[in-house]
């Protein structure tokens, strides 16, 4: 024949192609639920695989009850086993080291698997779909509260919210430059997997951890959710000098009340050009005890006339009065005072005098002497 074909009947893959004498294969990941093969047929480039996402089984994972040394674990974390049941958190021998599993489900169906082992380090189930974990919790919630990492989501319980759910892959070392569109935004993949949960939110509690990489994963997430319905938390501080760090560090050290009036107090996402009132709180005090800046005026220099006018920065002072009644004397004057009580300098533009006239005036008026012997 003139070419020859492949194709992979696993499951529901899909996968097929040709190569032809020329040396250019072909390759096509068939949609589902398509009738006619030519028009649901999309071809890629065989050097670039469509992704096969994968189908969890159970009994595949061999996942067990986690063992009491891994529940005192969670206990020390202050996470119950009641919570720990309830979230299906589990235990499974992975390279002959025995680590945490946490399953991360839709609609209670097994969809991907997350490992930690003791000392923090973190594998998963490759190819499965990006998800949320907890993603049930949050169905047909109206406030959700975001975290980043699965213990966080279990302390959240703790506290009493279950609305909760945690990011899949942690945090971003630094905010992107660009938001990219849906089909680029592989990082971010699981906001779209979960966008029939999310969207009908009114409020999202972005709980992201204090250090940098948190607070530029609340912001990927506020740029993708929507600044207008997100809110973010202020962590409390552990003891004299430390802030805590994330949920997890809230409720072993301060407790779960700690840890509620911390969701409780949540405050709007800042959005530019939209400020809270209650952070001008301090300038308005300063500004009502004057010790704030020059606002309500500086001294001009003869105390008959500072309770008729004080000179106020940012503002226009205009002086009228008839010819030959000394207005421009008068503003020599009270730049010279000015001068010398505040520090002031100045820009100054006469029409009328030369500058060895008007530098004569100012002199005289700065040394309180004429200028010439009399």
């Amino acid at each position: 024949g003139t070419h020859g074909n492949w194709t992979c009947f696993r499951a529901n893959c899909g996968w097929k192609g040709y190569t032809q004498p020329d040396g250019v294969p072909k390759a096509y990941q068939a949609k589902k639920d398509s009738g006619n093969e030519n028009e649901s047929d999309q071809e890629v480039k065989a050097n670039q695989p469509v992704k096969v996402i994968r189908k969890l089984r159970e009994e595949d994972l061999r996942l067990e009850p986690l063992c009491d040394e891994l529940v005192t674990y969670f206990s020390e974390r202050m996470i119950s086993a009641k919570t720990l049941r309830r979230n299906n958190v589990s235990q499974r021998k992975r390279n002959n080291k025995i680590v945490i599993a946490f399953t991360y489900r839709r609609d209670k169906v097994l969809v991907g698997c997350k490992y930690r082992e003791v000392s923090k380090k973190f594998s998963q189930e490759a190819n499965t779909e990006k998800i949320l974990y907890g993603l049930d919790d949050i169905k047909q919630a109206r406030d959700i509260i975001i975290v980043e990492g699965e213990i966080d989501k279990l302390s959240m319980e703790e506290a009493g919210y279950c609305n909760c759910v945690s990011v899949p892959d942690g945090a971003p070392a630094q905010v992107s430059n660009k938001l990219p569109d849906k089909d680029h935004d592989k990082k971010y993949s699981y906001l779209w997997n979960c966008k029939e949960y999310l969207d009908p939110a009114s409020r999202i509690i972005l709980a992201t951890d204090a250090d940098p990489p948190g607070q530029a994963l609340a912001e990927e997430l506020a740029r993708r959710l929507g600044k207008e319905r997100c809110w973010r938390v202020k962590w409390p501080k552990k003891n004299e000098t430390e802030f805590c760090k994330d949920a997890n560090e809230v409720l072993m050290f301060l407790g779960p009340r700690a840890l509620k009036e911390v969701i409780e107090g949540a405050e709007l996402y800042p959005i530019r050009g939209l400020f809270n009132f209650k952070d001008f709180f301090p300038e308005i005090d300063s500004y009502y005890l004057g010790i704030h800046g020059d606002e309500l005026g500086i001294p001009t220099g003869w105390k008959c006339m500072d309770g008729l006018y004080k000179v106020v920065p940012g503002e226009l002072t205009i002086v009228t009065g008839v010819p030959n009644s000394g207005k421009s004397e008068w503003i020599d004057a009270l730049l010279c005072n000015i001068n010398n009580q505040c520090g002031w300098k100045f820009v100054l533009c006469s029409m009328e005098n030369k500058v060895r006239d008007h530098a004569r005036k100012l002199l005289e008026k700065h040394i309180k002497k004429p200028f010439f012997d009399a």
